[in-house]
């Protein structure tokens, strides 16, 4: 699968993605793609992203649950590059008008990606927009839509990311697929910092259990993986040594290595640097304490060395961000 799209490529100019909105789609696909977007501006502090919503007529979505989703225009594409995702849950053929569909394939001659969310890998397919491409969608339509797009390599994935066309396979995957955009193009420290905001504890589960951010990669995470995780967020004033967090698990250096390398595809040392820098950061933007305070609250043995390391993955020091967020707004 290819590692590079213009969606993965990093910059400081704001992202603008236009989503193309089918009637009939559920809510909840349109929050798995807008939410983690908005989080990612609100954890920075800057519009990483900003995003259109459009209809096929300009009208306000009708949803099966009967909220209209506001739009800000028809879709009427010219020469536009920017990122367009197709959202599209049930009866897409009903909307798969040929007038659509031109649009489509017009439009898709100058983006630099097209995603199709859930049932939009359909119409991209029916579109003739995913020949030679790989695709995944929803597991209820998989053999159906094999069968029907054989030009198309249909693949039993969570999401796809194959050149320029993207595919999901549903609303947590394709939650799944922005945090994976958002850890591409901007780091593993914003994505995790994201993907906890959608932590929540399932009734009935024991206490003991820790809920796992989701960051693309992760799956089922490996139960010591999750241990390791707890033992971090335990540990950020004094950070363990690696070889003292392994033996807490029971595990050798070596093996924690390579659990976290295939539960989240970044190194144990990495994933505990984030925790940090994401606890420093918020200390940074939400109180006014002393950055030498922050640095020891987080496990850092100077401030110089704090600021460094804060510098080198938020492309700004802790004295920008608060110079920069003075009077800047937080909620929403």
């Amino acid at each position: 699968m290819p590692e590079q799209t213009a969606l993965s490529d990093p910059a400081t100019a704001a992202t603008l993605l236009d989503l193309l909105v089918v009637p009939e789609t559920n809510l909840i696909l349109v929050a798995s793609v807008i939410e983690p977007l908005r989080l990612a501006n609100r954890v920075s502090g800057l519009e990483l992203y900003r995003w259109r919503i459009l209809s096929p007529d300009g009208l306000p979505i009708e949803t099966k649950s009967h909220i209209p989703i506001p739009v800000d225009g028809a879709f009427q594409p010219g020469s536009e590059e920017d990122p367009l995702f197709v959202l599209s849950s049930h009866n897409w053929k009903r909307h798969a008008t040929s007038e659509l569909k031109r649009l489509l394939a017009k439009s898709a001659r100058h983006r630099s990606v097209v995603a199709g969310i859930e049932s939009g890998a359909w119409l991209l397919a029916d579109s003739a927009l995913l020949d030679n491409f790989s695709a995944t969608l929803h597991w209820e339509d998989y053999d159906d839509f094999a069968a029907a797009y054989p030009q198309v390599t249909t693949v039993r994935e969570r999401f796809v990311i194959d050149g320029k066309r993207i595919t999901t396979g549903g609303s947590l995957p394709t939650l799944d697929l922005m945090l994976e955009l958002i850890r591409r193009r901007h780091g593993y420290s914003l994505a995790l910092e994201v993907s906890r905001q959608f932590i929540y504890e399932q009734g009935g589960v024991s206490s003991n259990a820790t809920a796992m951010p989701s960051t693309g990669s992760i799956r089922l995470a490996d139960p010591r993986v999750s241990q390791a995780m707890r033992v971090m967020e335990e540990h950020l004033e004094q950070p363990l040594p690696l070889v003292r967090l392994a033996r807490r698990i029971g595990i050798s250096e070596r093996r924690l290595q390579t659990l976290f390398i295939e539960a989240i595809g970044a190194p144990p040392h990495i994933h505990y640097l984030a925790l940090r820098l994401n606890a420093a950061r918020r200390k940074v933007i939400e109180t006014r304490i002393a950055f030498a305070d922050i640095a020891a609250a987080t496990g850092f043995n100077s401030a110089s060395a704090f600021s460094r390391s804060y510098r080198a993955h938020f492309r700004e020091s802790p004295s920008d961000t608060r110079r920069r967020l003075k009077g800047y707004g937080t909620g929403g």
